[in-house]
């Protein structure tokens, strides 16, 4: 055989090879976006819900910065405008009016109410969950509401990469609800952070473009919107949801790591690309905001919803 022919039987079989790769790879894609995920039912257990105008109070626990702070205010203003470029906050917000509607409530409208900061840290740099429980109370305005503790990168939290990025909880006395986020940046972004930035666990995929240019703050916002949706409907544990009493899945939990259609463990979804910076999002918010909202689940479908 000479040298010639055989040089030609190489590059023959490696285009062979890298065919067989391309279409292992295609058919492994196309089997995950077959994927679907089993069919659940979101139950009412008759307790209340946060139902009517809503004043969200803001606890800036640690140093953020004016744009920082911008980016949640602006997303919190969002949920009940409307009148943005669709789809929008406020649609994705809309889906959990559907939960009200149900339980014969009143609809849930924001209002943005005190923003606090507390820039030193007065009670240090590594917290207990109490201590969140503390600074809510200090968030909480004249009109009640729901609270919201959001702690610096540089703030160690009980709990915090090792069982959650964040967590809604209730007070007795006064009876009132309160939620705590963590910026993780710095601390876990493989475990908070995605799809930002590159999971710690599993496919290791390029991660998305934030769509406000803040790694940090955009993942706060997929949990800060996570959680609010399980506040909302499920604010005391006897709301909407579905398992057990122990481990219940709410109505964000219950579609975590979904953000768009097709998505699949590793992958986000069909999502909207901004051609400027190159960032990825499904949402558009106040003052030309651009927002990543995780998908909720919507109890008239029994399927985890988006709005893009």
């Amino acid at each position: 055989m000479g040298f010639s022919e055989f040089a030609k039987k190489v590059t023959l079989l490696f285009f062979l090879v890298q065919l067989s790769l391309v279409n292992l790879c295609f058919g492994a894609r196309k089997l995950n976006s077959l994927y679907k995920p089993p069919s659940m039912c979101a139950t009412y257990h008759n307790g209340a819900l946060l139902e009517g105008n809503l004043p969200v109070s803001i606890l800036w626990y640690g140093k953020f910065s004016p744009a920082q702070k911008s980016i949640v205010s602006d997303f919190l203003l969002s949920l009940s405008q409307g009148k943005e470029q669709k789809p929008s906050v406020s649609q994705w917000w809309n889906i959990l009016q559907i939960y009200m509607k149900k339980a014969g409530k009143r609809e849930t409208r924001v209002v943005l109410a005190n923003q606090i900061s507390d820039k030193n840290c007065s009670l240090g740099k590594i917290l207990k969950k109490s201590h969140i429980s503390m600074l809510a109370g200090r968030a909480n305005s004249k009109l009640g509401g729901l609270n919201l503790v959001l702690t610096s990168n540089d703030v160690v939290v009980e709990g915090f990469c090792m069982s959650s990025c964040g967590f809604h909880a209730s007070d007795t006395m006064p009876k009132s609800a309160f939620i705590w986020v963590g910026n993780s940046v710095t601390q876990c972004p493989g475990q908070c952070a995605w799809p930002f930035h590159q999971p710690i666990y599993g496919p290791q995929t390029e991660p998305l473009v934030a769509p406000n240019g803040d790694v940090g703050l955009d993942s706060m916002i997929v949990n800060i919107a996570s959680l609010l949706a399980g506040t909302v409907t499920n604010p005391f544990g006897n709301g909407y949801y579905t398992g057990s009493d122990a481990a219940p899945l709410e109505a964000a939990s219950a579609c975590t790591g979904v953000y768009g259609k097709g998505a699949y463990p590793g992958y986000a979804g069909e999502l909207l690309f901004d051609s400027v910076t190159g960032a990825s999002y499904n949402a558009h918010g106040v003052s030309g905001r651009k927002y990543l909202l995780p998908a909720v689940f919507d109890p008239s479908t029994s399927q985890c919803a988006t709005v893009a």
